[in-house]
């Protein structure tokens, strides 16, 4: 085992640290100097980037296009939506000068006093008040709707605690913003992208989850309906992987962003907001991943396939070398992506516990004896097991496994959740279980009050009321109030 690995903390003595040293060991990421914020590395913005592709394709398949709105945002701008700015002030970074200059010893730099700004900005911690402030001077007719945009961007929420990738101060995300003529339509729009959202996790990070509505204590702040996708974790808790919200004419009436409808009556917009972060790299670790390091599904593994080498001279080196460029060629020539690590600076040995961490799904090893035999060794990091293939037809016999582990780690994460998934009626017997972590399917009154009751008593909170699964009235468990549907309550990260 290499040296990376042997103070790897197990996930069964302790999941946050193992989290936590996973990050760093696997080199995705790194604290920064800047208090919570983090320096996202080559191999973890590598994946951050496949995601972004398929992401990015799958908006626009659904009429979506990209722009690009200001990083600032005036303050007054937050004053005009009441639950907005009330949800995200106390995370607020504002600029409150436009100028430096030397200090009288001339040993550094303070804020300049003569340069305050007349109105202070804010450090984006989402965009829907600059954007619907722009969107004015857009929309004048429903001729001129829908409009359909998206941003790729950095926000920043002021957090104290913080996790790589899963809570930081800055981070990275999309932000969907729509104008629609009709309340269905903007309805409609908000499902579409939780399904965009939904397909992305099952089907590229393998990633099992739970499409629902949330509680109107949980809402984005501005919103009448969000709706959520939520994924659970190795260790029970649940994980908010992307929200998608309806906001009615709020932003349309707080900005006065009025058109001229069919029936030639002035109406305000209709809006929607949608977004998914960096978070979706803790889920994708958080999910898959062991003892030994990362597990990538193929679909997003910035390298799919690493082929090493074993020789005794130089020679030796020669001949592997050029028998493995024709498979390479031949892998590449079917889009999948591959290293030859033929360097001479680290032992095969580490090379191998290297990539194990970093989860690339295939590793192929050719020596001296394979030369000789036309054969291969295979592993499947999913499972760590190995074989000795030929090299006729490897590269298909390759492709095929990549989709092996892409259903496998899937299927693995899906009989996990399922497993942990409870129906309960009784809260002293919900108190005691939810401490080990899963999903509880609950009665519930729909009252703030026992919403807030559980949290206090748990730190569970309602996660969504969830859409597949049927849903009959019953009794409260903690109010013994009538309940119209089961919700789904969970610790969560």
């Amino acid at each position: 085992m290499a040296k990376e690995l042997k103070d790897l903390t197990k996930r069964s003595e302790n999941y946050s640290s193992w989290y936590n040293e996973l990050v760093v060991k696997a080199d995705l990421a790194e604290q920064s100097d800047v208090r919570g914020c983090m320096v996202i590395k080559p191999y973890g913005y590598a994946i951050w980037e496949k995601m972004q592709r398929v992401l990015d394709d799958k908006f626009k398949e659904t009429g979506v296009q990209n722009a690009y709105f200001p990083l600032l945002i005036p303050k007054s701008f937050l004053s005009k939506e009441a639950e907005h700015v009330e949800g995200f002030a106390k995370e607020c970074a504002v600029v409150t000068h436009y100028r430096l200059k030397t200090n009288e010893d001339k040993t550094g730099v303070v804020v300049d006093p003569a340069a305050k700004l007349e109105e202070e900005l804010i450090i984006r911690p989402t965009s829907e008040t600059i954007i619907w402030n722009t969107y004015k001077n857009w929309i004048q007719s429903y001729r001129d709707l829908p409009i359909l945009c998206n941003q790729w961007c950095n926000v920043m929420r002021w957090e104290m605690r913080t996790r790589l990738f899963l809570r930081t101060a800055e981070f990275l995300w999309q932000e969907g913003h729509t104008a629609h003529a009709t309340r269905e339509e903007a309805e409609e729009r908000a499902k579409l992208m939780l399904k965009v959202y939904a397909d992305f996790a099952e089907q590229y990070m393998a990633v099992p989850v739970v499409q629902g509505v949330k509680s109107e204590t949980e809402r984005f702040a501005g919103a009448l309906d969000t709706y959520t996708i939520e994924a659970m974790m190795q260790d029970g808790k649940a994980l908010q992987s992307g929200t998608s919200h309806f906001l009615g004419q709020n932003f349309g009436k707080a900005f006065n962003v009025q058109f001229i409808n069919k029936d030639n009556k002035l109406e305000y917009a209709w809006a929607t907001s949608w977004g998914v972060s960096t978070r979706l790299m803790g889920a994708l670790i958080m999910t898959h991943s062991d003892d030994n390091g990362l597990v990538l599904p193929p679909k997003l593994a910035p390298i799919q396939v690493v082929i090493v080498p074993i020789y005794k001279n130089a020679e030796q080196l020669k001949a592997i070398d050029e028998k493995v460029e024709g498979i390479v060629a031949r892998l590449r020539a079917l889009g999948i992506s591959v290293k030859y690590d033929n360097a001479d600076n680290k032992r095969p040995g580490f090379k191998f516990a290297d990539y194990e961490l970093k989860g690339v799904p295939v590793r192929l090893v050719m020596g001296g004896r394979d030369l000789e035999n036309n054969t291969v060794e295979v592993m499947r990091r999913d499972t760590l097991e190995k074989e000795t293939r030929t090299c006729d037809g490897i590269e298909d016999y390759v492709k095929t496994l990549l989709d092996e582990i892409q259903d496998n780690i899937y299927s693995k994460a899906k009989s996990y959740r399922d497993a942990h998934i409870y129906e309960c009626d009784n809260y002293e017997d919900f108190k005691v279980r939810v401490k080990e972590g899963g999903f509880f399917l609950c009665h519930w009154d729909g009252t703030a009050e026992t919403e807030a009751k559980i949290k206090e008593d748990t730190q569970a909170t309602i996660r969504c009321v969830p859409f597949e699964f049927e849903q009959t009235p019953g009794v409260d468990m903690v109010s013994g109030k009538p309940a119209k549907c089961r919700v789904l309550i969970a610790r969560s990260y």
